[in-house]
């Protein structure tokens, strides 16, 4: 039950703390002092954190919804409420601070950018570089300042994040320069200051036996529900991760056997088509009475409002013992491709299906559709060859030409 304004006034004080819920995350804290604080708490990037919205009475019941309402818009965009209070605050007192000038950076170009390279960006900043240089005035940020939060990304072995937060850095850096608030961009001193990037391809099963037994550790997952079926629909329609988890009921049509991702969440920005084969709407209509009243085909466990996180099914697959020099989610695209080729499917057609990128811009204009009824056969030979491995049949690659 939610909280009124008669309970919050007669709550006294006790020995310890406690609290009184209002629902959805939102509670009042009352300490053995009196003080009644209102508090939020939710979670970003898997870490469960609470958010202060003010003290009770100068911050009133219906006030204090209104403001857990609007931190919770800002968590479906991936900003996390109390990041956004710090910038806010900064830039109140006029401080241009790296986070306030990031935070404006991240607002004026990240509309052009698809969601899933939106969230990543928002993420990485936020974990990894405002908590040490988030509150200093960006144009005192030295080199060595930065290069010491990029060592900090790099000795836990995420090198590849380090280069991206040097990157992203350096764009801030360079807005901050553009807009008169920085007179330099120190991240261009630290090019040959981490090591390499590991670069390469993303692992993936080529082999079709290994391929079938992965297809039935799936089967086997004693996870929950939507991973299981997330996981089940990845190497059927082999689209890129991002844009599998932030799939969406209003995109699937049954009727037409289609799935129409539309461009703002593709990587190219042009609206895409995933035939449906007969296997893929069985998944579908197993997990429609779970999850089909909501915005998400496979919402996140902690919010329906909001889309699997992007380490849910890449845990399954460690989880089941798959290590990623073997096998990424990623991987199944790769795992399409190179068994499609061998097939003998026309390699127009497997690029198509996906949605790499078109050189000639004039012909991208009209490849929304193109190949349509030959993708349609070769998602479901697909489908219904992927069930052979399953079984564990010796099925043997034949040269098939869509006709």
């Amino acid at each position: 039950m939610t909280l009124t304004d008669t309970e919050i006034r007669n709550a006294r004080p006790k020995d310890k703390p406690y609290k009184l819920t209002d629902g959805q995350g939102l509670y009042l804290l009352v300490t053995p002092k009196g003080s009644k604080l209102w508090r939020l708490k939710y979670r970003i990037g898997g870490i469960e954190k609470t958010l202060s919205l003010g003290k009770y009475p100068q911050v009133s019941l219906k006030e204090t919804r209104n403001k857990a309402f609007e931190a919770k818009q800002g968590l479906s965009s991936g900003i996390d409420p109390s990041q956004a209070k710090k910038a806010q605050k900064a830039s109140d007192l006029g401080v241009e601070s790296f986070e306030t000038i990031s935070r404006e950076w991240f607002g004026k170009f990240s509309a052009g950018w698809a969601s899933d390279h939106a969230e990543r960006v928002i993420r990485l900043l936020e974990r990894d570089v405002f908590p040490w240089l988030g509150e200093k005035i960006i144009k005192e940020i030295t080199a060595p300042e930065l290069l010491a939060v990029l060592r900090r990304i790099e000795v836990r072995g995420a090198v590849d994040t380090a280069h991206r937060a040097r990157q992203t850095a350096g764009a801030v850096f360079r807005y901050a320069v553009a807009t008169g608030r920085a007179e330099r961009d120190p991240s261009g001193d630290l090019r040959g200051a981490i090591p390499p990037a590991r670069g390469g391809h993303m692992a993936a099963i080529t082999d079709p036996k290994r391929l079938g037994g992965l297809l039935r550790a799936i089967d086997a997952y004693e996870g929950g529900l939507i991973v299981r079926c997330a996981l089940r629909l990845a190497p059927l329609v082999f689209v890129r991760p991002g844009e599998l988890r932030r799939m969406e009921w209003a995109e699937v049509s049954v009727e037409r056997g289609e799935w129409v991702i539309p461009g703002e969440k593709m990587k190219m920005r042009e609206p895409h088509v995933v035939p449906l084969s007969k296997q893929v709407l069985g998944i579908l209509e197993e997990i429609r009475p779970f999850t089909g009243a909501g915005r998400y085909v496979f919402p996140s466990p902690t919010s329906s409002n909001r889309p699997l996180s992007d380490m849910a099914l890449l845990t399954a697959l460690r989880r089941m013992g798959i290590a990623k020099e073997e096998m990424t989610i990623h991987g199944f695209r790769a795992s399409a491709s190179s068994l499609l080729n061998a097939q003998g499917w026309p390699s127009d057609v497997i690029e198509r299906q996906l949605a790499h990128a078109e050189r000639n811009k004039v012909r991208a204009a009209y490849n929304r559709h193109d190949y349509l009824p030959e993708r349609r056969k070769m998602m479901q030979s697909w489908a219904d060859y992927l069930d052979g491995l399953k079984a564990g049949m010796e099925v043997i690659p034949f040269r098939r030409v869509a006709e």
